[in-house]
């Protein structure tokens, strides 16, 4: 089903007309045909074009709401090509790539902000993508290159993702161990903590490394270059914990898992992400160590945990 709208407009009141026509395209309307617009009743934002209806009236214009169901597969199919953003991927592709090609004369500050724009862009875009295939994983697929490109250049102390196989560990190996990860720990490597302490290993103890060398013996590394546990193909290193503990099939960690990825190498955004990321820079912002910064960390994740799980019941 779709909720329509058909308009018409003063032919006089030009600022009206760019205004209408920037909030339908904000909507994600797609065009029936001129002054008939639809949006996916249960994907779009029905209360917009409500809005656009009343301001429309209220200038003088015709507006009038109306729903569109289909009686057939094919007029469904029909209506919903109206809404395909393949050639929007296909813009957003080739501004990350010419993103990419830049960051090399960038430098850090500028290559950051240029890598945030085009994320931004795909996340505005996601937003209207009701029917979303396979472009739209090309563009998230291009975006996780494009900062870990990023990372090469102005963040070399990443991981880079290693090649080999997934394993299954026994947890009762890992029980009272030191971890050890890099210093100024932020998201994959907060919410490994987390993970670690909350379900594998309730009595570890954390170490901050100024660099993966200083590894102290029988330490468990995590999330560098090298470590027992570390970024494995297309998975950051929360989710390489997940499956190596067979935590993989708790919905709630599933969820924070999401977030985790999408915040440290991009993808596809997922529910609460930027959340997560404002309430960990407020926790970053009152730390006074690195020590502090994760137990405000882990009161943010406990919470979004439970949050997660009591939504799941």
């Amino acid at each position: 089903m779709f909720d329509t709208l058909v308009l018409s407009l003063p032919t006089k009141d030009s600022t009206l007309r760019m205004r209408v026509w920037r909030a339908l395209k904000e909507s994600g309307c797609a065009v029936l045909r001129d002054g008939v617009y639809l949006l996916p009743t249960s994907k779009g934002d029905g209360a917009a074009l409500e809005k656009l209806e009343k301001e429309i009236r209220l200038h003088g214009g015709f507006a009038l709401r109306l729903q569109a169901e289909p009686k057939a597969a094919s007029e469904q199919s029909t209506l919903q090509a109206l809404f395909d953003r393949t050639p929007q991927y296909a813009d957003l592709i080739e501004a990350i790539s010419t993103t990419k090609a830049s960051l090399p004369r960038l430098g850090p500050r500028r290559g950051r902000t240029a890598v945030q724009r085009v994320e931004q862009a795909a996340q505005k875009l996601a937003h209207i993508d009701f029917f979303p295939g396979q472009a739209k994983e090309q563009a998230a697929a291009a975006i996780a290159d494009l900062k870990a490109r990023y990372a090469e250049f102005h963040s070399p102390t990443e991981p880079r993702a290693s090649m080999r196989g997934l394993r299954r560990a026994n947890l009762a190996d890992y029980q009272k161990r030191v971890w050890a990860t890099r210093k100024s720990p932020w998201v994959d490597r907060l919410a490994s903590a987390w993970l670690i302490k909350r379900f594998i290993d309730c009595d570890a103890r954390f170490v901050w490394l100024e660099r993966p060398s200083a590894l102290p013996k029988k330490a468990v590394g995590f999330d560098f270059d090298g470590a027992e546990f570390t970024h494995v193909k297309n998975r950051v290193t929360f989710e390489v914990l997940l499956t190596t503990f067979s935590l993989e099939n708790d919905v709630a960690l599933q969820s924070i898992a999401k977030a985790v990825h999408f915040l440290d190498v991009g993808g596809i955004p997922a529910a609460d992400a930027r959340a997560l990321e404002t309430m960990l820079k407020g926790a970053r912002e009152k730390a006074r160590s690195d020590d502090a910064l994760l137990a405000q960390a882990m009161r943010t994740l406990d919470l979004l945990y439970f949050g997660y799980k009591s939504s799941a019941v």
